[in-house]
C-alpha cells in the first residue's frame, strides 16, 4: 500500500534519512520505533509530503507520490495526527473538526457521528475552544479531526506523549477498533513499548535514518529492544 524505496531526505543541509526502504501493507498496524533523533518524525512527514525526499521513490496504492503536494495526501485517504497535536486553540472543537470537511474526499458536510461515538467528550465540549481542553482532550480532538476524513490510513506521531493513562487506554482501544472493524491501516510512531506491543502487529526499528530491523511484533526480541530502544 505504501512503499518507500531507497529514500534519502535532507533537511536544512543535513541528511536525515539514508537509503530507507519501507513497506506498509494495507490493513496493517505498524509501529515505527527508535531512540530520539533517529528520523521517525521526518519519515512520517516525508510520507505526508510535508518534507520532500531528495532521492528514491515513494508510492501509495501503486501511485508515485514523491512529488505530490501535502494537500494531495488527504485526498488519497491519509489522515495525520502530528506530534504536539497542532489543533487550532482559538477555534471551537466543532470548528476544528469541520476543517477536515473541506477535503473533496469527504462528500458529506457534517461531522460523522462515529467520531463522537469513539470520543464522546468531543460532543460534550463541542462549543468549547480547543485551547481550553486538557492535553488528553486535545489529543482526542486531533485524532477525531483526522477521522472526519474517513481515511483509509491513519498516521500518528507519538499520540500518547503527556497523556494520562486512561486516555492512553482509550486511544489504544480506538486504534484497534478502527483497524479490526474498518480495516484501517495504522502507522504509529511510539516510544512506549507496552503500548507498541498492544497495538502493533508489525514493528520497524530505526537508527540514524536507517531501518535497522522490521517484522512481526512477536519477533521484537529483548536483544533488539536493548540494541535500538534502551537508553
Amino acid at each position: 500500500m505504501i512503499e518507500l524505496t531507497s529514500v534519502d531526505q535532507q533537511y536544512g543541509g543535513t541528511q536525515i534519512l539514508w537509503d530507507l526502504n519501507l513497506h506498509i501493507k494495507k490493513g496493517s498496524r505498524t509501529c515505527i520505533m527508535g531512540r530520539n533523533g533517529v528520523g521517525k518524525t521526518t519519515l512520517l512527514k516525508a510520507i505526508m509530503g510535508l518534507l520532500p525526499i531528495s532521492a528514491g521513490s515513494m508510492t501509495i496504492d501503486g501511485k508515485d507520490v514523491a512529488k505530490s503536494s501535502v494537500e494531495a495526501r488527504p485526498e488519497m485517504g491519509i489522515g495525520y495526527v502530528p506530534q504536539g497535536r497542532h489543533i487550532f486553540p482559538q477555534l471551537t472543537v466543532e470548528e476544528n473538526l469541520k476543517i477536515s470537511l473541506n477535503c473533496t474526499r469527504q462528500t458529506s458536510k457534517t461531522i460523522p457521528e462515529h467520531v463522537y461515538d469513539l470520543f464522546p467528550v468531543l460532543k460534550e465540549m463541542l462549543h468549547r475552544r480547543g485551547g481550553d481542553l486538557s492535553g488528553g482532550q486535545q489529543q482526542q480532538l486531533a485524532i477525531g479531526r483526522a477521522l472526519v476524513l474517513n481515511p483509509d490510513v491513519l498516521i500518528l506521531d507519538e499520540p500518547n506523549e503527556g497523556i494520562q493513562p486512561n486516555i492512553v487506554q482509550l486511544i489504544r482501544d480506538v486504534l484497534l477498533k478502527l483497524n479490526k472493524e474498518q480495516g484501517m491501516t495504522i502507522i504509529l510512531v511510539e516510544q512506549k513499548l507496552p503500548f507498541a506491543r498492544a497495538v502493533g502487529e508489525e514493528f520497524v526499528l530505526m537508527e540514524k535514518g536507517h531501518v535497522m530491523s522490521s517484522g512481526p511484533m512477536a519477533n521484537l526480541s529483548d536483544e533488539l529492544v536493548s540494541q535500538y530502544l534502551a537508553v
